[in-house]
């Protein structure tokens, strides 16, 4: 059996913009509806959802049939997690809260097998291996792997060039929420001090070649960050998309005018 090609990691390397829907209902169910309305990704979020390892791989399985890639966001930077998460068949990894080349270093030996990294073998356990049917799965598996690593903090920020520049690191994704919080400005992503840094990485990251994405619900930040050159970027978030909707429809049978903002982050 042949490795399973790594649908995003495969966009990734074009020049297109791809994008996301965030899945926070941590269900199977859930995310083949979304899965099935054309997004070119989906973030499976392993950080603030209520998810574990049983449930992020039964969103796996309930979304291989469809074109949305999946990214599974691990819950910290723990190698036994992203063993675990690996082994269930993520392919594409997010990992939060990177500030330092070493700590990104430390993501990447991870995901390698020794002797290049600390990984363990599971062998025909495991579902990446598909249960020992896919052939010279040791030797292959980085190359389907995809790492994404999160710059949001002050710190990440200065050391955003050092991230992006580690051998095996494939993409950064900027998070604006724990960076506005992180520079005084909680609630306000928006803040010009945090736009001035998001633009500072976006360029930093771009420059040391490699894709850089982004969380955008508002249209207008999501099309300016594509402008400024963001390229995998997350327009949407699946609870707040059902909120939003059960707001405008009951509204409109109370005579009330729904609120619809949208999460700016």
């Amino acid at each position: 059996m042949e490795m399973p090609v790594n649908t995003f990691k495969s966009a990734l390397a074009k020049s297109d913009p791809i994008w996301g829907c965030w899945a926070g209902f941590a269900t199977g169910y859930a995310a083949e509806i979304v899965a099935s309305t054309g997004f070119d990704w989906l973030l499976i979020d392993g950080e603030h959802a209520p998810n574990t390892v049983p449930t992020i791989l039964a969103q796996l399985q309930a979304v291989a049939p469809y074109s949305a890639a999946p990214v599974v966001r691990s819950v910290n930077q723990d190698p036994a997690l992203i063993k675990q998460l690996l082994d269930i068949g993520v392919q594409t990894l997010m990992v939060p809260m990177v500030e330092s080349a070493e700590q990104a270093a430390a993501l990447v030996r991870a995901t390698r097998y020794p002797p290049h990294g600390i990984r363990g073998v599971g062998g025909g356990l495991v579902r990446a291996t598909r249960w020992d049917g896919v052939d010279d799965y040791l030797t292959k598996a980085h190359e389907s792997l995809c790492l994404i690593v999160q710059v949001e903090s002050p710190k990440g920020v200065k050391q955003a060039e050092a991230i992006a520049t580690t051998d095996g690191v494939d993409a950064v994704f900027i998070g604006p929420a724990d960076l506005s919080v992180g520079m005084g400005h909680p609630g306000n992503p928006g803040h010009p001090d945090v736009q001035k840094a998001i633009e500072q990485v976006i360029k930093t990251v771009q420059a040391a070649g490699k894709p850089v994405g982004i969380l955008a619900p508002l249209e207008d930040d999501a099309r300016r960050y594509q402008a400024l050159g963001c390229q995998f970027i997350a327009v949407g978030i699946d609870i707040s998309l059902l909120r939003q909707g059960a707001l405008a429809t009951i509204a409109r049978y109370k005579g009330q005018v729904a609120n619809q903002t949208s999460s700016t982050y």
